[in-house]
């Protein structure tokens, strides 16, 4: 397992690949809905991501699934704090899914090194701030939409130059920053 270190090298000369296991800490999300909800539960799916050759632990407490329910920060960070202070404590590398700045900094605060942001800084304002503040790892999704309103008529007119246009526009925003 690559630690922080070994991944900032790779940032530098990314000529491998490195694989992110994802654990969502949740009772509806999309693609396991509540198997690894438990701590017990989670440790034992996380041992098997990281013996198939998982580079780094994506961890996430809020289902952005299609028609998820918005859930407060302090249900996420209940949900996701002891699977993060369990890996951080051994030293894995870690992202956390979320688009919440309180949650965001609760989980830096444990060693998260990694922000990995499905609403592409339009979810909380404040996102911007601690990004900044913890000078963390950040991915920057794309969502043309929130989750509760996502699949209610999506419309590109041409998919390719739209989301060029968004990461560009996001990539010069955060190089402001």
């Amino acid at each position: 397992v690559i630690n922080i270190l070994s991944f900032r090298k790779w940032l530098s000369n990314p000529s491998s690949v490195l694989t992110m296991g994802v654990l969502n800490a949740t009772p509806d999300s999309f693609s396991d809905g509540g198997k690894f909800n438990r701590l017990d539960l989670a440790v034992k799916h996380i041992d098997s991501m990281l013996e198939n050759g998982a580079d780094i632990i994506d961890v996430g407490g809020e289902s952005t699934r299609p028609g998820a329910k918005v859930i407060n920060q302090e249900e996420e960070i209940k949900r996701i704090l002891p699977v993060i202070k369990e890996l951080c404590k051994n030293n894995h590398t870690v992202s956390c899914d979320t688009r919440n700045s309180k949650t965001m900094q609760k989980v830096l605060d444990q060693g998260v090194k990694i922000i990995n942001d499905v609403s592409a800084l339009n979810y909380d304002k404040n996102t911007i701030n601690v990004i900044k503040k913890y000078n963390c790892f950040y991915i920057l999704m794309h969502s043309i939409k929130n989750p509760q309103t996502m699949q209610l008529n999506p419309e590109y007119e041409n998919v390719i130059s739209e989301m060029y246009s968004f990461f560009f526009k996001k990539n010069k925003y955060l190089k402001k920053k």
